[in-house]
């Protein structure tokens, strides 16, 4: 009974994270805080957490499928950890920095509006995942856990990586 007491407070916070984190951000994102330098050394930072992620969340599969649930666990929490230093930092950035513009044209432009379009989407859509998945695991669930995380991993991968791919197409084009 203690279990689905815990497993409804679980849903219930899945939903509201997974509603007021991305309502936040687009709220913050058009935020602008006045007389503030921009934040411009944050971009390479979180650039460069985007990576560390991707990695971690590759390693984090090698583990469990080596039968390592600690270390597994532990890459885990850190990704999560970071997706979160990223995301303060993604809204400090954007809350002190007025928006960068592509500069490409022709079919590169095309490619990252594409990328951007699908990052942005899917970066949205793997907040519940990532929440359910990490919910399951905490309370032992593991077929469960097991389940939705290979639909999760693959959606939180490209997120990292196509982080990464944007911001290297638009930093030359930062003032």
């Amino acid at each position: 009974m203690e279990n689905t007491k815990l497993e409804n407070r679980y849903r219930i916070w899945t939903w509201i994270l997974s509603i007021a984190i991305p309502v936040a951000v687009a709220v913050l994102f058009r935020v602008r805080i006045p007389n503030v330098e921009p934040l411009d050394f944050l971009p390479p930072i979180y650039a460069g957490i985007n990576a560390a992620t991707a990695i971690l969340l590759i390693l984090a599969v090698i583990r469990i499928k080596k039968g390592d649930r600690f270390f597994h666990e532990i890459f885990m929490k850190i990704c999560i950890v970071l997706s979160l230093l990223f995301l303060v930092m993604y809204v400090a950035y954007h809350m002190t920095s007025d928006p960068t513009p592509y500069g490409g044209e022709g079919f590169l432009k095309y490619v990252y509006y594409a990328i951007l379009v699908s990052h942005i989407i899917l970066s949205i859509t793997v907040v519940p995942f990532v929440l359910v998945t990490y919910v399951r695991a905490s309370l032992g669930k593991f077929p469960q856990h097991k389940k939705i995380a290979k639909i999760t991993f693959p959606i939180w991968l490209y997120v990292a990586v196509t982080g990464v791919i944007v911001y290297i197409m638009i930093s030359p084009y930062y003032a």
